[in-house]
């Protein structure tokens, strides 16, 4: 099981390499090679979704969701 594989990331592993050879050979204009932040201050927006997420009450969607699917699941599973 183990042979098989491996016999089948080989093939992958060279189609990479080919890749690389051909990606080496494009023009530089074609990379991105900076990008513009507008906010740097990803803490604070990430407490600014989660001040939202609670806000809106979708946390509470969330927990019903998971007990109610959790339910369906006991339910269904024999």
């Amino acid at each position: 099981m183990v042979l098989v594989d491996v016999q089948v990331v080989i093939p992958f592993l060279d189609t990479i390499s080919h890749l690389s050879d051909l990606l080496g050979q494009l023009p530089l204009d074609w990379f991105v090679l900076a990008q513009t932040v507008d906010d740097p201050d990803v803490l604070g927006q990430m407490q600014s979704w989660f001040s939202n997420f609670i806000q809106s009450g979708q946390v509470w969607a969330l927990l019903i969701g998971l007990i109610i699917g959790y339910l369906f699941r006991g339910m269904t599973s024999f």
